[in-house]
């Protein structure tokens, strides 16, 4: 749609295609004429394509610091000075598409910020004891600072809150999150999952297939471990990141699992459509690969907490486990060989609440109602 009013859209930083991308790129769509800013770009040519139209997005000052692509998060001390920098003075609407610091850009009494907020910084919230290293005596000094800049970090995210005119929630579970820690209500508009391109094979094969980023907090090496005792069931796992090679090292020798790394999009779809179910171990703030795989008409085996438990339905799409441990996941694969789900095509069906269409249809609603009540 051609906009009425001059619009900015502002996102953390593009360095790969994940699930906030996706979410930014329907947002373009709605407003195709809107620049673009963020903390940095490093997208390669491909990735540009699908997500920003071959378009490239107005920096801060870490595009230009040394290592930045690869090391970017290292100067995660400077990212709110950095979003301060970014002028935004001649636009009428911001839109921030934020799980770090784009909802702290700064704005006047005649701009509309509205933001899609994927979750408040996990690694300051709920993910703090996760992220931040054991302290011991030799790591004393590292992780007092890193204790003392993060409580600095924390009253940042918390002011810059108020900032925000609207914050829309990707799920309820992050809808509770922003109540919790920024003391403001959101509406919730789930994140559009492209369900048409996803099928319902006619040839099944007999595996488990998990993707996701091969980061901690997915647990990925929780469902390896798991496999790696059950000799006669196979795994398929989708997906690079920064734990690639720990899972391998638990792979290996196991000729019942398989890890692609990253694989393409087509390719990706047809290891999600001929696997027998798909297996998330982490909690998810929404979590877009379950989804994906019911749109596939794959029931899931899947942690029961967070976004989890509002896109599947338990003994319908879903067989839950409720403890972060093999022994919870083998339990759960065995009671899904014993359970009778519903039909893939009922699986498919249930994916489309979460669709492109419904997406984008609530998103120009709510934004015209925050617009009209400005």
């Amino acid at each position: 749609m051609k906009s009425e009013v001059k619009v900015a859209v502002v996102h953390d930083w593009f360095t790969v295609d994940g699930g906030a991308e996706k979410v930014c790129k329907e947002i373009l769509n709605l407003y195709p004429e809107a620049d673009i800013y963020s903390l940095i770009d490093f997208l390669n040519d491909e990735d540009r394509e699908i997500i920003l139209g071959g378009k490239r997005s107005i920096t801060s000052v870490i595009q230009k610091f040394p290592f930045a692509k690869k090391y970017y998060r290292y100067y995660l001390p400077w990212f709110p000075y950095a979003i301060e920098q970014l002028n935004l003075n001649k636009y009428d609407l911001i839109i921030s598409s934020s799980y770090a610091v784009a909802k702290g850009v700064l704005t006047n009494s005649n701009q509309t910020h509205i933001c899609y907020c994927h979750s408040p910084m996990r690694y300051l919230w709920d993910l703090y004891f996760s992220y931040l290293p054991k302290t011991t005596w030799l790591n004393f000094g590292m992780t007092y600072l890193m204790r003392l800049h993060i409580s600095r970090l924390r009253q940042w995210d918390v002011i810059s809150s108020n900032r925000v005119d609207y914050f829309i929630a990707n799920s309820e579970n992050i809808a509770q999150r922003i109540k919790k820690v920024y003391r403001r209500d959101s509406k919730v508009i789930y994140p559009p999952i492209d369900v048409d391109s996803f099928y319902i094979s006619e040839t099944k094969e007999d595996y488990y297939v998990t993707a996701s980023r091969l980061v901690p907090y997915k647990k990925v090496d929780l469902i390896v471990s798991a496999f790696k005792n059950m000799p006669n069931k196979k795994l398929v796992v989708l997906g690079d990141g920064p734990e690639y090679a720990k899972i391998k090292r638990i792979a290996r020798d196991c000729s019942n699992i398989t890890i692609l790394g990253y694989v393409g999009r087509s390719e990706f779809i047809d290891h999600i459509a001929k696997a027998k179910a798909f297996i998330n171990a982490s909690n998810e703030d929404f979590g877009i690969a379950p989804v994906e795989a019911q749109a596939s008409g794959l029931p899931v085996i899947g942690f029961a907490k967070g976004g989890l438990l509002e896109t599947t339905q338990e003994g319908k799409t879903a067989i839950y486990f409720h403890e972060q441990n093999e022994i919870s996941i083998q339990n759960a694969i065995a009671e899904f060989e014993e359970a009778t789900l519903e039909n893939p095509i009922y699986i498919r069906e249930f994916s489309k609440k979460f669709s492109s269409e419904t997406f984008n249809k609530e998103m120009k609603n709510t934004i015209a109602k925050c617009l009209s009540s400005r």
